[in-house]
C-alpha cells in the first residue's frame, strides 16, 4: 500500500573560494578529487572511476564548465561573478566524491554540506541505525522513517512499477551478497536464494511508515538515491537565491542556469573505452540534469570474467546488455538517475524507442561495439559527428 508522504578543512568538507573562472576552478577541485582518489586507489577500484571518469556525465569537473567557447557578451567581458559570489565544496560520502560549486553564500553553502550529510544517515544501507538500515533490520516490523525517505521510496516503487521491475528497490538481498570493490562473487546457490526475495511489491509506505511484508527482502536504494539528493539539493539552492551552480553527485549532474562565465554549462560524457577523462559526446544545457549509467562505473575480474556492478534483478547477477552506456537528461534528477539504469537494461532498441516516445528525455547510448548514438532531436553532441 502506498500513500505518498580562502581554503579550509572541516568535517563538512573542503571549501575553496573559487576564481570566478568555472575552467580554473574545476581544475583545483580535480587536484582535490585526485588526492582522495591516490588515498583509495587500492580498495575502491570502482570509486577511481568515479572520481576521475565523469562516469554518469562529467563528474570530472573540467568536462563540466562554461567554456565552451560560445561568444555571448557576457563571456567576452570576463565571469559574470566575482570570486567572492562563488562557492565550492568537495566531499566524499555514498562511496563517491560529491563537488559542487554555486553562486551563493558561504552560510547557504555550509547548510548544502550538513544536507549532504544528513542524507548519508537516511538512505544508506550499510550504515547502521540509519532508515534504510533500520528497515532492512525489522524482520518485517513497520519502521517509522524521515519524510525524505519514505518520499524517495515511494518515488522508487513508482519507478518500479512503471519499468515492471526491472528496476527494483528490493535489489538489496542481492546486492548486499556482491562487493565490487574486493572482487567478491557469490556462490550460486546465494544468489538463487536471494533472488527469490526481490520483489517491490513487498514494499508499503504509509506516510512516514514503511515496512517489508517479506522479512528477508531488502531495500536498496543505490539506483536512485543521488538523483533525489540532487534534485533536494538544487531546491535548497534556488530557495537560498542561486541562480548558477554546478551539482556532481558521483556522476549524477545537475546544473543550474548558465555557467558562472555566462555561457550554458557544458556537461560532458565519458567515452566508456577511453582513458578517464576522455568523452564521447557533450551538451551544453541550463537547469537540467545528465545521468549515466555504464559497465565501466565498478567492476571485478574474476577466473577470467569480467562482473559489472549492474544487476538484474531477475537473475541476481550482471545484466547481460547490448549496451555498455546509457546517458540520459531531464529536469528531474530523481527520475534521469532510475531511468538511466532501466535503460541500460532495456537494450538499445528498446531504450532508444522510449526516449524517442518521451518529451521529457534525450539520450546517448554507447552499444557494446563502442559507437554512441543519440535520441533524435537531441542536443547531445557526438565525438565522432
Amino acid at each position: 500500500m502506498l500513500a505518498r508522504p580562502g581554503t579550509e578543512r572541516n568535517n563538512l568538507g573542503t571549501k575553496c573560494k573559487p576564481t570566478g573562472n568555472a575552467c580554473f576552478d574545476a581544475t583545483w577541485e580535480s587536484g582535490f578529487a585526485q588526492a582522495v582518489r591516490t588515498e583509495t586507489v587500492v580498495s575502491r577500484r570502482g570509486f577511481v572511476s568515479l572520481a576521475l571518469g565523469a562516469v554518469a556525465a562529467c563528474t570530472f569537473p573540467a568536462l563540466l564548465s562554461g567554456c565552451s567557447g560560445s561568444s555571448s557578451s557576457d563571456s567576452e567581458l570576463g565571469p559574470v561573478y566575482s570570486s567572492d559570489e562563488i562557492q565550492s565544496t568537495t566531499l566524499f560520502l555514498f562511496d563517491t566524491v560529491i563537488q559542487i560549486s554555486a553562486a551563493c553564500s558561504e552560510e547557504l553553502m555550509t547548510q548544502v554540506s550538513e544536507r549532504l550529510n544528513y542524507f548519508e544517515g537516511k538512505f544508506s544501507r550499510t550504515v547502521e541505525g540509519s532508515d534504510v538500515w533500520n528497515i532492512n533490520h525489522a524482520a518485517g516490523a513497520s519502521v517509522q522513517v524521515a519524510s525524505e525517505t519514505a518520499d524517495c521510496i515511494f518515488r522508487a516503487l513508482e519507478f518500479s512499477q512503471a519499468s515492471d521491475g526491472l528496476f527494483d528497490i528490493t535489489i538489496g538481498a542481492v546486492s548486499s551478497l556482491w562487493d565490487f570493490v574486493n572482487g567478491v562473487k557469490p556462490e550460486g546457490a546465494a544468489i538463487a536464494k536471494a533472488v527469490a526475495h526481490v520483489d517491490y511489491r513487498t514494499v508499503s509506505v504509509e506516510g512516514t511508515s514503511v515496512a517489508l511484508a517479506d522479512p528477508e527482502a531488502m531495500i536498496d536504494l543505490g539506483g536512485i538515491a543521488k538523483g533525489y539528493i540532487a534534485d533536494d539539493i538544487v531546491s535548497m539552492l534556488r530557495k537560498g537565491g542561486c541562480d548558477s551552480a554546478s551539482i556532481s553527485l558521483g556522476g549524477n549532474v545537475y546544473v543550474i542556469g548558465k555557467s558562472f562565465d555566462g555561457d550554458a554549462w557544458n556537461v560532458g560524457v565519458q567515452d566508456p573505452n577511453g582513458s578517464a577523462n576522455s568523452t564521447i559526446a557533450s551538451i551544453e544545457t541550463e537547469d537540467m540534469s545528465v545521468v549515466t549509467s555504464g559497465l565501466y562505473e565498478r567492476e571485478f575480474e574474476k577466473d577470467g570474467q569480467i562482473y559489472y556492478h549492474i544487476l538484474d534483478p531477475k537473475t541476481g547477477y550482471p545484466a547481460k546488455t547490448d549496451l555498455e552506456s546509457s546517458s540520459i537528461t531531464c529536469e528531474s534528477s530523481t527520475t534521469a538517475d532510475a531511468y538511466s539504469t532501466i535503460l541500460f537494461l532495456m537494450g538499445h532498441d528498446a531504450a532508444m524507442q522510449f526516449v524517442e516516445s518521451d518529451s521529457r528525455f534525450e539520450c546517448v547510448l554507447v552499444n557494446s561495439e563502442g559507437v554512441a548514438t543519440k535520441s533524435e532531436g537531441s542536443k547531445f553532441k557526438l565525438a565522432n559527428d
